[in-house]
């Protein structure tokens, strides 16, 4: 083995994002070494930097090599899945399954009236009665049915039994209910990130959206050792990030040209999962475009755009490219994969699944349109007609309050439609790990018929997917 005078590998204490990206930076566009480069980062200003070779020559991968850690407390879970909604996202949001959220409070939708707000937290409060009902009675069904296995430590036995009573409850929480998000992003991502969220339809996502942004320009910082110094983690991102044009041009144009153009009614009956693998570009991607500002199935779009004459189908896609300023980036749906699974599903599901950022994932709008899911063990528990009452209770509430605030209100249970485009690596992962017994078992039963469904459209590439059918089930396992 060859000597070496120096190490090869040599690890950076952390330092301020910016401070890091510029000295990366510039080692990659010198002959000094990294401690050479880091003695220069100490005597020069990264922020003047940043500005010429970032925000004013758009040298973009220069703000890869920063990264921070960020945390959003008390936020609804609503917005909170809006924040996550990032590909180059690594984070972690509080636990529905290993968590009481009977008594966490609620957070109010920005914009209601003093009778809106009575409304909205005699509704919140009544779903949160019925969360810890749903979830004693549910945790004394599971006792009478599974006793404790005489190989089982009790501690392990009580909290894999109340996770299950969880599972099941937490179809009455809503996207009202605070949670919290800890999150370590690229300067790059948090900047799309914000501009996002600065744009938003949600008022509570677009003050965070102000608040993230002066976060970053801040000295008042978490540290393991309270009371050292702190700097800045990223001041020259928090002077240049503004709300994102585009993205809400778009999705106006596009739900009005939808508006004139597609039908209104969808079908009223659905599969839970569907899957295609379109063949025609074009028409692909303007059925992508119009998936999120309508209710229609995935299918019934793509089938009309393969009606329509070339020249309607470039028309849809005329209405992003027309719109895109000098620096946006295409949106998701340019980037299609082969796989399109479109899938309905209740909200607790889709905040699970959500997490597979390796697909383009698409949603159409949180309604009741659809209706909601009702878990076997309600049933089985006895607690069918208390579950009933409350959800539509929730819902009568939710329909009398404004949009978008009337969402806050809608139950983990309600359906809504997502489309999820992969390649079959994608694919095969989702099935394999989301099916097992350790899983949930709403999506264990998505990942299931995904599988099915590859099977059906590519019967050599699903016959080598493996995925545990959902009546194949151990409550006891976590």
């Amino acid at each position: 083995m060859a000597e070496h005078m120096h190490p090869r590998v040599i690890p950076l204490a952390p330092m301020p994002p910016e401070k890091c990206a510029y000295a990366l930076a510039r080692y990659s566009r010198s002959a000094d070494s990294i401690r050479q480069s880091l003695d220069w980062v100490r005597t020069h200003d990264s922020h003047k930097f940043l500005e010429s070779f970032y925000f004013q020559y758009g040298h973009a991968s220069i703000a890869d090599l920063g990264h921070l850690a960020l945390c959003f407390e008390g936020i609804s879970e609503l917005v909170a899945t809006e924040i996550e909604d990032e590909q180059l996202w690594d984070g972690q949001a509080k636990s529905t399954r290993y968590q009481d959220f009977s008594r966490v409070g609620v957070v109010t939708p920005p914009g209601l009236d003093s009778e809106q707000t009575v409304q909205y937290h005699t509704a919140a409060n009544a779903l949160l009665h019925a969360y810890e009902q749903v979830h004693a009675g549910v945790l004394a069904h599971l006792k009478r049915q599974l006793p404790r296995p005489d190989d089982m430590k009790e501690g392990a036995y009580e909290r894999n039994i109340a996770a299950r009573a969880y599972d099941v409850a937490r179809y009455l929480l809503f996207w009202g209910i605070p949670t919290n998000i800890g999150q370590v992003t690229s300067i790059r991502t948090l900047e799309r990130q914000i501009r996002r969220m600065k744009a938003s339809p949600y008022q509570e996502l677009r003050e965070l959206g102000e608040e993230t942004a002066a976060a970053c320009a801040s000295t008042n910082i978490c540290t393991l050792e309270p009371g050292s110094p702190a700097e800045p983690m990223a001041p020259t991102l928090a002077k240049y990030v503004d709300a994102d044009a585009f993205e809400p041009a778009l999705r106006h144009n596009l739900a009005d040209w939808a508006a004139k153009h597609l039908p209104t009614q969808s079908p009223a009956a659905f599969e839970p999962v569907d899957l295609l693998k379109p063949t025609d570009t074009l028409a692909d991607i303007a059925a992508t475009l119009l998936y999120s500002v309508c209710g229609l199935p995935f299918r019934m779009i793509y089938d009309l755009a393969l009606s329509w004459p070339e020249s309607r189908r470039r028309e849809v896609v005329d209405l992003a490219m027309n719109v895109r300023g000098r620096h946006d980036e295409l949106p998701r749906a340019f980037r299609n994969a082969p796989y399109a699974f479109d899938i309905v599903m209740d909200i607790g599901a889709y905040r699970d699944l959500h997490r597979h950022r390796r697909c383009q994932q698409f949603r159409q709008g949180y309604t009741a349109l659809l209706g909601y899911e009702t878990p076997q063990l309600i049933e089985d528990a006895g607690l069918a007609d208390g579950y009933h009452a409350a959800i539509n209770a929730a819902l009568a509430a939710s329909r009398a309050l404004p949009s978008p605030a009337s969402e806050y209100l809608l139950p983990f249970a309600c359906r809504a439609r997502f489309l999820f485009r992969m390649d079959f690596a994608e694919a095969e992962y989702i099935a394999k790990l989301r099916s097992g017994v350790k899983g949930h078992f709403s999506y264990r039963r998505i990942a299931w018929m995904m599988r099915e469904k590859m099977r059906e459209l590519e019967p050599i590439l699903g016959g080598w997917m493996e995925a545990t059918p959902p009546e194949v089930d151990d409550p006891l396992t976590r």
